[in-house]
């Protein structure tokens, strides 16, 4: 089982936010990006969110 990653900076947005979230597993990685999402981004919590960053998460790790 490999690290999976989100990287805010590639999903555009007002703040310009830079934050980069890693898990072991997918379930974990998109909780966490839901509530930075909500917390941070004033996203609602929907399936849509939910399915949108499902699509943006990749295998490895962030770059630099």
């Amino acid at each position: 089982m490999g690290r999976k990653f989100i990287d805010c900076r590639e999903v555009p947005s007002e703040t310009h936010c830079s934050l980069a979230l890693m898990a072991d597993t997918e379930s974990e990685l998109v909780d966490a990006a839901v509530q930075h999402a909500v917390a941070v981004h004033k996203h609602q919590d929907t399936p849509e969110l939910r399915a949108h960053i499902k699509q943006a998460i990749k295998d490895g790790m962030p770059p630099a």
